[in-house]
C-alpha cells in the first residue's frame, strides 16, 4: 500500500479538497445514480487512511468514478471476496423489498446493507491500496456503450434502402466496445405498439415513441462486416476487458448489468474489428476494411462533440473521399447543430435533444437528411421522416 504522506488531502478531484470530493459525489451525483455507490464514496470520505491511499494515485485517477469501479472490478474478479459478498449481500436485500408488492414503490437498498459494503470497501482500499490504484491505472471509466438500439435499427435500415443496399458494414466510432453494432441481432418495442427485430434475442430494449410519426419497419439489410473506431478500443472477447465495462456499472444496478453481459455475449459471439486510432485519421482505414460490394455505414452516437470544428469538418472530408468508388453512409445521432451539413429542424442548440440524420456520400456530394429527434440517449424518439 502506499505510504503516507501526511494527512492533507489537498490536491483533491477539480481542485477541492479529496473528502469534501467524495463527499459531494456522494450525497449529490452518485446517489441520483446508485445508493450503493455513494454509500462507499461516503465512507471513503470518512477515512483518512483511505484517502492517503486514493491520493497518491495521479489527479486523473483519483474521481471517485475511477476509484469505485476499481472496487467492483476487484469484486468481480474475485481479489475482494468479502466486497463481493457486501454488495451480494444489500442486492439480495432490494430484491427482497421490490419482490414485496406493499414496498415496491419506495423499494431502496437496505441502509445497514449499504453501511456495511461501505466499511468494507474503506477496508479493501486500506489493505490493498496498490491492487487498486492499478486495476484503474490507464483505463477510462467507460459510460453505458450500449442500448442505442432503438435509434439505430430503422435509422440504419432506412439508409440501406435509400442506397438500395442488400448488405452493410456497420463502423461504430466513439464507442470503444461496439456493442451497438449488434443492431440486427436484438428485440426492441416502442411505446405505440410497435417492434423491430429478433423477439427471441437476449438483448431486449425498449423506447418511447413521442408525436404521431411511426417508426419506419424496413427490414435490416445483412451485416456483412462491424468495426470499431476509437482511440482506446476495447476487445471484449478479452476477459479482462469486458469485465472493467462490468465494473463500471454500479454493481446495485442489476437490470443494466444483466443487459450489459447479453450484449457482451452477442459482441464475442461476433467481434468487430478494432482500428485504433484519432477518428479522422484512421476512418479512412476502417471504411476500406468493409467489402467492396457492402455498403459502409458509419455510426456516430454522440461522438463528434469531441472534437473541435475543424475535426469534424474533416471528418465529412474523410468520408467524402472514400465515396470515390462506391456510396458511403452515415448514421448521425448527435446534439443540434454538432454534425456538420446535417440539417436540424431550425432547433436551438443546447436544447436538450438530439437530431437523427442520415447522410450518403456519392459521387463528391452529399446528401443530408434529418429524420428525427431523440432524447435520454435514445430511450425516446420522434420519428419524422416520410418512409
Amino acid at each position: 500500500m502506499p505510504e503516507a504522506t501526511g494527512g492533507s488531502t489537498k490536491s483533491g478531484v477539480r481542485g477541492r479538497p479529496l473528502a469534501q470530493a467524495y463527499r459531494r459525489f456522494g450525497e449529490g451525483d452518485g446517489l441520483k445514480i446508485s445508493p450503493l455507490h455513494a454509500r462507499m464514496a461516503i465512507a471513503l470520505s470518512e477515512s483518512p487512511d483511505a484517502l492517503r491511499v486514493i491520493e497518491s494515485a495521479p489527479a486523473r485517477r483519483r474521481h471517485p468514478t475511477a476509484i469505485l469501479a476499481a472496487l467492483h472490478h476487484l469484486a468481480l474478479s474475485g481479489q475482494a471476496p468479502d466486497l463481493a459478498e457486501a454488495i451480494a449481500a444489500a442486492n439480495a436485500t432490494t430484491a427482497t423489498a421490490a419482490a414485496n408488492a406493499a414496498a415496491a414503490a419506495n423499494a431502496t437498498t437496505d441502509a445497514a446493507g449499504l453501511d456495511v459494503v461501505g466499511a468494507v470497501a474503506v477496508e479493501v482500499v486500506r489493505r490493498a491500496g496498490d491492487l487498486v490504484l492499478e486495476v484503474g491505472a490507464g483505463r477510462k471509466v467507460r459510460g453505458d456503450e450500449g442500448g442505442r438500439h432503438a435509434v439505430l435499427y430503422p435509422a440504419v435500415a432506412e439508409v440501406a434502402r435509400r442506397v438500395g443496399a442488400p448488405s452493410v458494414g456497420l463502423i461504430a466510432v466513439g464507442r470503444s466496445a461496439g456493442l451497438n453494432l449488434a443492431v440486427d441481432r436484438v428485440g426492441i418495442s416502442y411505446s405505440n405498439g410497435q417492434s423491430l427485430g429478433d423477439a427471441d434475442s437476449a438483448v431486449q430494449v425498449s423506447a418511447s415513441v413521442v408525436g404521431e410519426g411511426r417508426v419506419p419497419q424496413h427490414a435490416m439489410p445483412e451485416v456483412a462486416a462491424r468495426v470499431v473506431v476509437d482511440v482506446d478500443p476495447i476487445d471484449v472477447t478479452e476477459v479482462d476487458e469486458a469485465r472493467w465495462l462490468r465494473a463500471c456499472v454500479p454493481p446495485d444496478q442489476v437490470q443494466r448489468l444483466t443487459r450489459l453481459d447479453a450484449e457482451l455475449a452477442l459482441a464475442e459471439a461476433a467481434p468487430p474489428v478494432l482500428v485504433r486510432g484519432g477518428v479522422v485519421d484512421v476512418v479512412p482505414d476502417a471504411i476500406a476494411s468493409v467489402p467492396d460490394d457492402v455498403l459502409p455505414v458509419v455510426i456516430t452516437t454522440w461522438a463528434l462533440s469531441g472534437l473541435d470544428l475543424d475535426g469534424r469538418l474533416r471528418f465529412l472530408q474523410r468520408l467524402d473521399e472514400a465515396a470515390t468508388r462506391r456510396p458511403v453512409a452515415w448514421v448521425s445521432v448527435e446534439g443540434v447543430g454538432v454534425a456538420p451539413g446535417m440539417p436540424t429542424y431550425g432547433d436551438r442548440r443546447a436544447s436538450g435533444h438530439s437530431i437523427i440524420g442520415l447522410g450518403v456520400f456519392e459521387h463528391a456530394s452529399m446528401q443530408a437528411t434529418a429524420v428525427g429527434r431523440c432524447w435520454l440517449r435514445g430511450e425516446m424518439l420522434s420519428w419524422l421522416a416520410d418512409s
